[in-house]
């Protein structure tokens, strides 16, 4: 993920985003490009999508990948999240853009741990009709969960392949086995390798 220097209005932003053969995120005049992504990442977003569109089908809540944008108000923010579900009316501004998210999931990389971690940690639990933020590490079996409670976030985190957690806005519970299945695992480095 790289970060232009200088400040855009959003306006500008949304029009260079309908003409770019790229994907770039928008947050506080910064245009962010998104990079490609890795086999692990493609991995855990397809099993994740996978499992969602199997639990949804048919029912009030509705499924997007990474090409649906998310705009937020507060700021002024455009984001692609992995994964996005909206149960409900969907509501979208003139171009399209989600404006009601219930859950967004993230896959870590490198390149935008600390960004989904804090920048969009923030505006995405600053939207009303979130309920669910997941962070889905691509080099380690680990999952954050946060969960709205009343006005507050709970952050549970899990680790290794026999967790599992749940989802109770859409009644599905998530195993850690099935979201990393097919991805490799880089080697474990001890003290005396680093």
């Amino acid at each position: 993920m790289t970060t232009s220097t200088s400040k855009l209005s959003e306006e500008q932003y949304l029009l260079d985003e309908e003409t770019s053969l790229d994907k770039h995120e928008f947050y506080d005049g910064k245009v962010l490009a998104m990079a490609g992504a890795s086999d692990a990442h493609i991995f855990i977003a397809g099993n994740m999508l996978a499992t969602l569109h199997n639990k949804l089908r048919g029912g009030k809540c509705q499924l997007f990948n990474n090409d649906k944008r998310v705009k937020s108000h507060r700021p002024r923010s455009y984001f692609y999240p992995d994964i996005t579900v909206v149960c409900g009316q969907q509501l979208k501004d003139e171009r399209g853009n989600l404006l009601n998210p219930t859950i967004v999931i993230e896959v870590l990389s490198d390149s935008t741990t600390d960004y989904d971690r804090g920048t969009k940690a923030k505006v995405y639990r600053a939207m009303t009709s979130l309920q669910t933020y997941i962070l889905v590490e691509q080099d380690a079996s680990f999952v954050e969960v946060h969960q709205r409670v009343g006005q507050s976030w709970v952050l549970t985190e899990y680790v290794g392949l026999d967790a599992s957690f749940e989802i109770p806005v859409i009644d599905l519970t998530f195993s850690l086995a099935d979201i990393y299945e097919g991805v490799e695992f880089p080697p474990v480095q001890t003290d005396d390798e680093l």
